[in-house]
Formats: C-alpha cells, sequence, structure tokens
C-alpha cells in the first residue's frame, strides 16, 4: 500500500481541488480523503507543499520504435516520460517499419508492456503514409489502435480522408492529423517572415497550415469525426477551430479536437534565429500574435489538449545546415515546467485548467483509463512542486534536442507513480 499525505490535490475529473489524503491499494485509488491514518505496512509520501494530480497523459510522442532506436527507443521514452511526470503516452506511427500492420502494431505494444509507463500507440491512416490506400482500420483497431494518424504528411486525398473519417467515426477512435500542404513549403521548420530571411531560406508559410485546417474541419463536420488537429501553430488555425466547435455544439454533428505544444505557447521564431537548428520543428515557431492566440486558445477550451510532439534526434543530425536538419524538438521532460512558467505564472491560468489540458482531456480524446482520481481508477499519480524552480538539462531521453536547455524553468516533479509503482523521484 502507498498512502500519500497534506498534498494539495487537483482532479479536474471530480472538479476536486483540497487538501486531501489518497490511500493506493493494488494498483488503485482505494481512498480519497481529509485525513487517512497510516498503517505499518504503508509506504508513506510526505507531499507537503506539493500538488498530487492525475498522471499526465501525452497524446504526441515519437519513440521511434521499430527503425529508429539510435534516436530514441520505447525503454528511454520511458525514463523520459515518467521524469516528466507522464504516466501514460500515445505513440505516433511514423517508424520504419510504420505501424500500418498487425506484425508492427503488436511488437510495439508487446514492448510497451516491458517499461514502468502506460504506452498506446497510433496506426497511421494509410499504407506506408503514402497517401494513397487506407490501412485495414478495423484490424489495426481490434489490434489495439488507439487512433489513426499519418502525423509528419498530411493526407492531401480528399475523398480518401473522407472514408477514413466515416471509419474512424464508426470505430470510434480519433483521427489525428498534420495540417502542412507540402506545395505551398519552400523550406520547411522555419517560418516564413523573419525567421527565413534571417536565414535567408524560403521557409514555410501559415497558408500551408491554414488552408488543411480549413478544409479538413469542413469534412470531420460533414462526417461527424472524432479529429483532433496537431500542434496548432497559426492565429487563424485557432480562429477556425472555434468556429468549428461552435458549429459543431449548434449542429450536434463532429467531434473537434485541437493540441498545442509548449514550445508553441512558448516561443516564437526569434527562437528558431536564436537557436538556429534546435527551434526548427514541423509547423514552425510563428509571431508572437500566433503564440498568444494559442494561449487563449488554451484559455477558453478552443484548444483542449497540451500535447509534446517529443520529436528526439541525434546530435549529429541536429548539427547539419537549416535546411538538411530534421524537424523536430524533445518536450517530455519540460513540457509540465514550460506549462506552469508560461501559463500559469505568466498568463494566469489555474492549476486546475493546466492540468485538465495536460491530463483528463487527452485521456479523453483516446477514452484511455487515465486522467482521474476517482477511487477504483489506476493509481497513476503525479506529485509535484509548483513553486520549485531547476534549470533544464540532464535529460533521460537518448536525445538532448532542445532550445529549453540550460533555462530556469518553475515547477518539479517529485513523484511519478504508474499503476501503484514508484517509478520516478526527484
Amino acid at each position: 500500500m502507498l498512502l500519500i499525505k497534506n498534498g494539495l490535490v487537483i482532479d479536474p475529473s471530480q472538479d476536486l481541488c483540497e487538501k486531501k489524503d489518497i490511500l493506493v491499494k493494488d494498483g488503485k485509488i482505494a481512498q480519497v480523503k481529509s485525513e487517512i491514518l497510516s498503517e505499518a505496512e504503508c509506504n508513506t509520501i510526505d507531499a507537503a507543499g506539493c500538488i498530487v494530480a492525475p498522471g499526465l497523459v501525452d497524446v504526441h510522442v515519437h519513440f521511434r520504435d521499430p527503425g529508429f532506436t539510435y534516436k530514441e527507443d520505447i525503454e528511454s521514452g520511458a525514463r523520459a516520460a515518467v521524469k516528466g511526470g507522464f504516466t501514460s503516452v500515445v505513440l505516433m506511427a511514423n517508424t520504419k517499419p510504420a505501424v500500418d500492420n498487425k506484425e508492427t502494431i503488436t511488437y510495439v505494444i508487446e514492448k510497451g508492456k516491458t517499461v514502468d509507463l502506460n504506452v498506446y500507440t497510433c496506426a497511421t491512416v494509410t499504407k506506408a503514409m503514402a497517401g494513397r490506400e487506407l490501412t485495414d482500420m478495423d484490424q489495426l483497431s481490434s489490434c489495439g489502435a488507439a487512433g489513426f494518424t499519418d502525423d509528419g504528411i498530411p493526407i492531401m486525398d480528399e475523398a480518401l480522408l473522407e472514408e477514413a473519417f466515416r471509419n474512424g467515426s464508426r470505430l470510434h477512435v480519433p483521427i489525428s492529423l498534420h495540417e502542412e500542404d507540402p506545395s505551398l513549403i519552400a523550406n520547411n521548420g522555419i517560418n516564413q517572415g523573419k525567421a527565413s530571411a534571417h536565414f535567408g531560406i524560403g521557409g514555410s508559410p501559415r497558408e500551408a497550415e491554414i488552408s488543411l485546417v480549413a478544409r479538413d474541419l469542413k469534412i470531420a463536420l460533414k462526417t461527424g469525426a472524432i479529429l483532433n488537429i496537431q500542434h496548432i501553430s497559426a492565429k487563424e488555425s485557432v480562429q477556425l477551430v472555434r468556429e468549428a466547435k461552435r458549429r459543431a455544439a449548434q449542429n450536434g454533428s463532429g467531434n473537434i479536437h485541437a493540441e498545442a505544444t509548449p514550445h508553441h505557447f512558448s516561443l516564437t521564431e526569434e527562437a528558431a534565429i536564436q537557436y538556429g537548428t534546435l527551434a526548427k520543428m514541423n509547423p514552425p515557431l510563428r509571431e508572437e500574435a500566433d503564440r498568444l492566440a494559442i494561449i487563449e486558445g488554451l484559455r477558453d477550451g478552443t484548444i483542449d489538449i497540451i500535447a509534446t510532439d517529443h520529436a528526439p534526434h541525434s546530435k549529429e543530425e541536429k548539427e547539419k545546415a537549416i535546411t538538411e536538419a530534421p524537424s523536430g524538438i524533445i518536450g517530455l521532460e519540460t513540457a509540465l515546467a514550460l506549462g506552469i512558467t508560461t501559463l500559469v505564472e505568466e498568463n494566469g491560468f489555474s492549476q486546475m485548467q493546466l492540468l485538465q489540458r495536460m491530463s483528463t482531456n487527452p485521456a479523453k480524446l483516446y477514452g484511455l483509463n487515465a486522467g482521474t482520481l476517482a477511487e477504483g481508477a489506476p493509481a497513476d499519480i503525479v506529485i509535484y512542486d509548483p513553486k520549485e524552480s531547476r534549470t533544464a538539462g540532464n535529460y533521460r531521453s537518448k536525445a538532448s534536442n532542445s532550445p529549453f536547455t540550460g533555462r530556469k524553468l518553475q515547477g518539479v516533479v517529485k513523484y511519478t507513480i504508474v499503476c501503484g509503482n514508484i517509478v520516478y523521484r526527484d
């Protein structure tokens, strides 16, 4: 048994924000009460001064396994996740081979069972992520696919996407989309504007994202799909999602969700100029007006999920020229602190709002048994000090590609508990 005492318990699933004790027994939440007396056989954690919350849930991570395990693998990714306070993750499917067949999805799910983390995975929408033929979504769903995505590559065939949406709706699983029209992009990963001018390249214009977001929201409303717009970067995209959610609520048609990354609500294209390839990502960091629009979208629920898009790359890859280096940064170990630093401390979010977007909402989107401290639920818990600060670095990930390294951030994870077991302690 495990007893957590004296912490401020915040659980968005129950609208709970009170000082409580939590008793964990047999891997589940046994009791949540104002005071629970310790027993001799209990392992007790004194959480005074800390927040005790449902374990964080990240629905957009890349563990690069199989195929690119020199960047990251399921074991190292799990170590990074629990250090960041995450107890459940949903993996993207752009591995090698891609998760488009029974053998690969079985490999990922079975390997995920060997680590101290709840590991789920998406399967691809199209075979080999080629955008020409749908995968056997029924089979992959029955094999355990939590959802479907060709993340990294947009789906340009509208008729094919509409068919995928109808399949996803029938299977009651989300389809998550990377929204960038490649025909409009000269050089990916860098905003077309001040940053692209600095590097003397064409860059990636906001229209590449906006055009596909508009198209796909329209199809989703038509089909009633469970749609997740991934890693929004442009203010116009935020407004399009806001309007689509309003129409869906009025018509009772469509199930629209959107996610934002900590780097998109914390940084602008100025970071790309300062840090070069360490701040190169798809979609790119854009302007201050876009960053503020994303924050407001998170505040009013237009963007209902914070997801890291944890994208590890080797040091050698990131040291290439700006047009040759791969896009993406790691994010699992800095996400909570960036949420506290940027959203809570600088923009007046409550801890409840932050945790809803980092735990309860993402769990709901993918139908995971997570994101709650209700009695009987799995004892997946994060305990963190919201006032302590620490310098980002000393990563557990295999990779270190982050513009936040060396930056002092507020909020430190003290314990991560998965199925009642302490899997990380500071």
